[in-house]
């Protein structure tokens, strides 16, 4: 069982993805990245939801790529990121109807009740990715928890996200607009903690 939490999609473009992610993000941000599609294919599994898994791979995977330079623009980091992953994936083959459910997933991560509704695959990376900070994880096994963070280890991910995130904000006020995810986070910051590093702290996982 253990294994099989760990198992990623058997496609060519799983390798250069990683390879991508692991030399462009930070350990901490990589292996959150991974953590979510892992607890996102989880997810899906448990409610029965079809979705390509090379197709979750890639939203999930490539969820925070807009917080390296490849993906730092002047857009909101989320879709920043979503254009990157869609530049990454064109030439690797991926189709462009599939390329547009990857970039709306990506975009909308961050956007609490829009997400959800917007199809399984969009609905499964933000929950992915909530999975990681701690919400909805009850679906989550201890064995799976524990192959997945021995596999993939925390290394402070919440406060490594929300430095990635304030370092461009601060460079760049156009990533940071008033009431966005971003603007949120950096406002937070130069207060003290956020509240998403307290909540991540008390969740199950910890930071």
């Amino acid at each position: 069982m253990s294994a099989d939490a760990l198992q990623l999609p058997e496609d060519p473009i799983v390798a250069p993805v990683l390879e991508i992610v692991r030399a462009e993000e930070s350990a901490a941000v990589a292996n959150h990245s991974l953590r979510s599609y892992l607890f996102a294919r989880l997810l899906a599994r448990h409610e029965e939801l079809v979705v390509a898994e090379r197709t979750l791979f890639a939203a999930c995977v490539l969820h925070d790529i807009g917080l390296t330079a490849r993906g730092n623009g002047n857009q909101r980091f989320e879709v920043d990121g979503a254009d990157a992953a869609d530049s990454l994936l064109t030439p690797l083959g991926v189709p462009a109807a599939e390329r547009a459910l990857i970039w709306e997933a990506i975009a909308l991560h961050t956007s609490g009740g829009i997400a959800e509704r917007r199809g399984p695959l969009a609905y499964l990376t933000r929950s992915g990715v909530g999975i990681d900070f701690g919400r909805g994880s009850a679906v989550i096994t201890e064995e799976q928890a524990v192959a997945i963070h021995a596999a993939y280890p925390r290394l402070a991910m919440a406060s490594s996200l929300v430095d990635a995130v304030v370092v461009q904000a601060e460079a760049n006020p156009a990533k940071a607009a008033p009431y966005t995810f971003a603007g949120d986070l950096l406002r937070e910051r130069r207060a003290g903690e956020t509240g998403l590093e307290r909540a991540a702290a008390a969740g199950r996982w910890g930071g």
